[in-house]
């Protein structure tokens, strides 16, 4: 099998991308006043008694600049949630923790971006076919087989797999396991039978693939494959001390009873999987999550570096999008269009690469803190908006 260093995770001689840099907007080409309103948008949602999110962190950028580093209120505000007042339960100020620029954050679904580049370079490295159905690699995964559930379905959530499975409620791995197998798709797989459906079985289904397929663990492929020849130090799968607070996860309102979390992963299903799963697990900065976006925007390259060809970053990112959405303005803003791309995280995490103007915008924010609401993706739509707006 060809090293890492000959295909994506390692160095390269014909490719390389500058690395990123703190400078001015000005010097990224972007309009001040407009970059200053975003960092005003995003402090203003960790004002008050009830904020969007106790605590944020926004990183954006144009080109290799990174133009917009922010921190704002709190990574540890609450020590619990109280249900007979539906508040959370304030620490002292003295007892809490400030958020900061280096602050690592739960990513949530924003794992399944790291997963499907794990794939895509196995795609690259010809060892796993896009159209290849799972049953060749999974053959015990006796209904995805069954069906003829292919790689590509998974990448675009078109499997008709269902959103996800109480796989905290299983006894041992042993029982996740086996409901993973027989679990059976609610409609014909494919574009033209049951069509887009959001899935984490998705992942977690690519995540076996994977591991299968290389023999390795998906925690050590992100790490060997995307992270380390990055210089990612932040970023991995759990535990994460000193990371920004989620939720006091008890019933009813979730589906475990863990108490208030912080360093763990906030996921019942990755939770009851170890902490990694393809779907949910890693934690990550604002810088990190920076240098993952404009190694995309560099067409898989920083610096020396190499995770990706350009060709590969292509089919990641083309409509529909592998593990990535596409256009979509309910997050992304006015930068959707043109084909911007990226993906929320349930924890309150999001991030949007824009290859049109060459820029990207990180927006982490512990949003469950103490406890989940409705979700409300209008402030990620307005991050959005101030970038395109700092471009025109």
């Amino acid at each position: 099998m060809p090293s890492l260093e000959e295909h994506g995770g390692g160095r390269s001689k014909e490719l390389s991308a500058p690395k990123l840099r703190v400078d001015t907007p000005e010097r990224a080409g972007l309009d001040p006043e407009e970059t200053r309103l975003l960092v005003r948008d995003v402090v203003d949602l960790t004002a008050g008694d009830e904020p969007w999110a106790p605590g944020a962190v926004v990183v954006a950028g144009r080109g290799p600049v990174i133009a917009v580093r922010e921190a704002s209120g709190w990574a540890v505000r609450y020590s619990a949630y109280d249900p007979a007042t539906d508040t959370g339960v304030e620490l002292p100020v003295r007892a809490r923790v400030p958020m900061t620029v280096d602050t690592p954050f739960d990513l949530a679904s924003l794992t399944k971006l790291f997963t499907s580049v794990a794939a895509v370079q196995q795609i690259e490295r010809g060892t796993l076919g896009i159209d290849a159905r799972i049953g060749a690699y999974l053959p015990d995964f006796r209904e995805a087989a069954a069906h003829d559930i292919t790689v590509r379905q998974l990448l675009t959530h078109t499997s008709g797999l269902r959103p996800e499975l109480p796989l905290y409620d299983c006894a041992d791995d042993a029982a996740r396991l086996e409901l993973l197998r027989a679990e059976a798709p609610s409609g014909e797989p494919g574009a033209h039978g049951y069509g887009y459906g959001y899935s984490d079985l998705n992942m977690l289904l690519l995540q076996q693939l994977l591991e299968r397929l290389t023999g390795r663990t998906l925690d050590i492929l992100v790490r060997e494959g995307i992270t380390r020849p990055l210089g990612m130090t932040s970023t991995d799968f759990g535990p994460c001390p000193g990371a920004a607070a989620t939720e006091d996860q008890r019933r009813p309102w979730a589906k475990a009873d863990r108490g208030m979390l912080r360093g763990v992963v906030h996921d019942e299903n990755a939770w009851a999987l170890g902490g990694v799963a393809g779907h949910a697990g890693l934690f990550s900065t604002g810088q990190d999550l920076a240098v993952f976006c404009r190694t995309l925007l560099a067409g898989g390259s920083y610096g020396p570096a190499r995770i990706l060809g350009p060709d590969f970053v292509e089919l990641l990112l083309t409509p529909p999008g592998l593990g990535f959405a596409v256009d979509q303005p309910w997050f992304m803003g006015e930068l959707a269009g043109e084909g911007a791309v990226g993906h929320t995280g349930f924890t309150g995490t999001s991030l949007v690469i824009d290859p049109a103007t060459d820029t990207f915008v990180v927006l982490l924010a512990n949003t469950v803190h103490p406890v989940r609401r409705a979700p409300d993706s209008g402030p990620r739509a307005l991050v959005g908006t101030r970038m395109a707006m700092a471009v025109r």
